[in-house]
This record gives structure tokens, C-alpha cells and sequence, in this order.
């Protein structure tokens, strides 16, 4: 797929001072200006917040805001290139942004482009409630015909790697690791998805990141092994905007 499912608002070039507070980030534009960006990420953001790599950040004149850049993504070092200039190196765009992937994969669910998943629904909701206590909320249920099983469908963001390896978590993830045994119950009376957001071009294998949550690797593992259908989707991250690339190979 060439087009662009999601194109980003104009954005603004700058350099990675530091990222502090999970929330905030110090940023230098072009024009020299340093200026304190929303880092709209709380994880751990293993390898992709290194200070002195390029940036892009978005802004917005809404006066309630606090502050108006919006840091949305980061440019890292190609494979084998990590003792070189960082700035004399083009490398990979890396989404950073985690309202994002929701958004882009909505997209994609309403225009059928998930062919895993394309004719198996009709209707798109997204936040239901569900789980035996129903005290969460899926990312989208997608239903269809009588004789359709609803899917249910989770949404992950993935920017950690090792080599061509995308990884997934980079931290522990107690509310991951619910997710995983609350949509192993769902089977066989729903179909039940994971669906991993590869937010990078240069990884084309998915597995997971036993080495951060070894317990999350053994439930997802187990999940499958139950029938829990893992998509791991790989994306190309641009200034301009994303595309869907297709399934990386899931290890």
C-alpha cells in the first residue's frame, strides 16, 4: 500500500535536548529556539529518546492548552550505524505519539484494509466495556452478521526493537497482561485479537519482549495457544504521514 492512511498536520524539525517528567520534552528548533514540548508517551521509551537525535513536533494554537508543541516522533540510527554522527545519519522515523495508532488503525478498520480481518464485520464501536467484571474496555469490537463471531480487538504501540525484531512491552505491564487473559476468555464465543502497532519501517519480525516482562511473553504465548489471533502491523512513519506496510513475522 503506497497512500497514506494517516497524514500528520505541518510539522516542526528540531533536535532532542532531554525528555523529563514522562511528559515533558525539551526541544531545539531549527530557528535555534528551545522550546518544552507534551511527550504524549509515558512509557519507558527504550532507544528512542536519546538526547541530540532529530525530531518532529506538531503545534496547536488551542488556548487551553498548556503547552503547544506536541512532540511526535524521533529519528534513530539506521542498524550498525550507532557509532556514527546521529546528526550526519537519515536513519528511521519512530511514531512516538501513542494517541495515534488508535486513530490510524480506525482508519484502516473502516476502509476494510485489514485483510485478516476484512469482511468479517460491518459495525465499528469502539471503548466497550467487557471482561468477566466488566471493569475494561477494548480498543474496537467489530461486529457483523448473525453468523459472524464479534472481534474484539486490542491495539498495542510498538517502537521498541532489537536488530529486525519489533518488541513488545519494554516495561512491565500488569494492565498488558490483563488484557491478554481477558481476551483468552472471549474464546470461542468471540473472535480475539491483539493487534500490535509496529510505529517503524525497519523491523519486519514481532515477538515479545520477554526480556522487559517475561510474565506478559508467557500469557501471550498461552493466549495464542488458546486461539488469540496476534497482528502484528507494520507501519512506514514519515513528517508527512504513515502507511501500512503489511504483517511482520511473528516469532
Amino acid at each position: 500500500m503506497s497512500s497514506f492512511i494517516y497524514r500528520y498536520p505541518p510539522l516542526q524539525p528540531g533536535i532532542l535536548v532531554k525528555r523529563y517528567k514522562r511528559f515533558f520534552a525539551d526541544i531545539q528548533l531549527e530557528c535555534g529556539e528551545i522550546i518544552t514540548a507534551h511527550c504524549p508517551n509515558t512509557g519507558p521509551m527504550t532507544d528512542v529518546s536519546t538526547p541530540g537525535s532529530p525530531v518532529q513536533v506538531s503545534r496547536s494554537d488551542n488556548p487551553k492548552r498548556k503547552l503547544s508543541y506536541t512532540w511526535e516522533m524521533i529519528q534513530v540510527q539506521e542498524k550498525g550505524m550507532e557509532n556514527s554522527n546521529i546528526t550526519e545519519n537519515r536513519g528511521t522515523w519512530v511514531g512516538i505519539n501513542t494517541g495515534l495508532p488508535n486513530r490510524a488503525i480506525k482508519l484502516l478498520l473502516e476502509q476494510q484494509l485489514i485483510p485478516e480481518l476484512a469482511d468479517s464485520y460491518s459495525k465499528i464501536s469502539t471503548e466497550v466495556v467487557y471482561g468477566s467484571q466488566r471493569k475494561s474496555r477494548v480498543d474496537f469490537l467489530l461486529t457483523g452478521d448473525e453468523w459472524q463471531l464479534p472481534i474484539y480487538l486490542e491495539v498495542k504501540n510498538v517502537t521498541w526493537c532489537a536488530g529486525s525484531t519489533a518488541l513488545f512491552p519494554d516495561t512491565v505491564t500488569t494492565r498488558g497482561q490483563k488484557h491478554l487473559r481477558e481476551l483468552q476468555e472471549l474464546i470461542p464465543q468471540a473472535r480475539s485479537v491483539m493487534l500490535y502497532f509496529i510505529n517503524r519501517s525497519d523491523c519486519d519480525r514481532f515477538a515479545p519482549g520477554d526480556r522487559a516482562d517475561p510474565l506478559y511473553g508467557k500469557l501471550l504465548r498461552e493466549a495464542v495457544a488458546a486461539g488469540v489471533e496476534v497482528l502484528p502491523c507494520r507501519f512506514n512513519v514519515t513528517p508527512e504521514g504513515i502507511r501500512y506496510l503489511g504483517l511482520a513475522k511473528f516469532e
